[in-house]
């Protein structure tokens, strides 16, 4: 009785290790691959100006649909075909140990065929002495940087175009949760170092923001709470403190995650005496078998509270996501700040959520248009006030924005 039971409990655990390792009905995954194509075909904004072949895209992740054993294969296998539109703002609502982060604390671009640091996370870093800032990228994990492009897991986009190598190149840099990235820099003074980002230690935010005065300007860092609705509440605490001082410099540079336009609305709503509009949105609107016909509206900020009439910069760059794009250009477009700093995220559009019909997670993507009020789209805004990153000892944004205010 005993060996029998001993069997049974042994048979059982051989049972249900082999069901959770392979666990995938190929039929289902050929339903949910049909479905986020036609959402793709018929919500995605950017799709035409993409130049990505949804029939390439069918053709091959249906042919990988045989090799899919786990559930982890399942999500890496939708993650890889969103990857294949180059676009950070399109992305899974679940990942696992082997995807790819959604961001690095460095950003790399293209120049002559070599991949350069351009611009550091300085602001969020704690322990980078090194002046990697316009190193070039020769190697990752031994590997020849340029060769790990080729290699990315995509298979329907122009890998030649420098468009969708750099974003490849800043996604590699990004990593794989559990694989290593070291790299091998060569840096301005032609010195060949080993370099590991995840070696790079970051601040601790506790508080939704942080404030001060310098020189009676006010500054306020946002700590990546954008999509936190008592920001508002922490945001008008900190600004009644600084009403007297005569400027204002509102720091977005930590605001990777993006937030909600109900938090920017209140913020920007200090800052105006009358409804003026911050953004304007677009998107294609169809029926059945009837003609596409555009969609345009302009979105308002309303004036609240008392509102701060001094001199206001706001400090923007690559960590600058979603939302706190939104809310620079948003200042910009009210007349009520000059931007400071570099190209931001340039995470295009505004979202919606879909479904998969037989997974427990979904995907989000781009169904409008998000722009500027004088028409530049939100993703291409460089900022009117450029600052190239030249060093790490120093915060030349900040300097930047300073200097604006006290020469007013």
């Amino acid at each position: 009785m005993k060996i029998f039971a001993f069997n049974l409990i042994l048979l059982f655990q051989i049972s249900f290790a082999f069901s959770q390792e392979y666990t995938v009905d190929p039929i289902k995954v050929k339903e949910d691959l049909d479905l986020i194509i036609t959402s793709l075909s018929e919500h995605y904004v950017y799709l035409p100006e993409k130049g990505v072949d949804l029939d390439c895209i069918r053709d091959h992740y249906q042919q990988q649909i045989e090799y899919l054993e786990t559930d982890d294969d399942v999500i890496l296998f939708f993650e890889y075909l969103l990857d294949e539109f180059y676009d950070s703002h399109l992305i899974l609502n679940i990942n696992t140990n082997e995807s790819f982060r959604l961001h690095a604390p460095v950003y790399a671009k293209e120049k002559e065929g070599s991949f350069m640091i351009s611009n550091v996370w300085q602001t969020e870093i704690t322990n980078l002495d090194e002046e990697i800032i316009e190193a070039e990228i020769l190697e990752i994990n031994g590997v020849d940087f340029n060769t790990a492009i080729d290699n990315f897991p995509t298979h329907c986009q122009d890998k030649d175009s420098k468009v969708v190598r750099e974003w490849i190149a800043n996604k590699i840099l990004a990593g794989k949760y559990n694989i290593p990235r070291n790299l091998t820099l060569q840096l301005k003074n032609q010195s060949i170092i080993d370099f590991n980002l995840d070696e790079i230690n970051f601040k601790k935010h506790d508080e939704l923001l942080t404030y001060h005065q310098e020189d009676n300007i006010g500054i306020i860092r946002i700590n990546n709470s954008l999509g936190d609705n008592r920001l508002i509440s922490a945001f008008d605490e900190a600004l009644d403190a600084l009403m007297d001082t005569k400027g204002l410099i509102i720091d977005l540079r930590n605001t990777v995650d993006g937030g909600n336009t109900y938090v920017a609305r209140g913020i920007m709503g200090r800052f105006v005496q009358e409804s003026q509009p911050y953004q304007i949105h677009t998107f294609l609107e169809k029926y059945d078998d009837n003609p596409e016909i555009e969609r345009r509206w302009a979105e308002y900020v309303v004036p609240r509270k008392q509102s701060y009439d001094g001199s206001v910069v706001v400090l923007v760059g690559r960590w600058t996501g979603s939302m706190g794009e939104g809310l620079a250009i948003g200042f910009e477009g009210i007349g009520r700040g000059e931007i400071v700093g570099s190209e931001m995220e340039r995470l295009a559009g505004g979202m919606s959520g879909f479904s998969f019909q037989n997974r427990n997670f979904g995907y989000r993507i781009a169904t409008e248009k998000i722009f500027h009020v004088d028409g530049t789209p939100r993703e291409k805004y460089i900022p009117t006030n450029y600052v190239i990153q030249n060093t790490l000892k120093r915060d030349e944004v900040l300097m930047k924005g300073m200097e604006i205010i006290l020469d007013k």
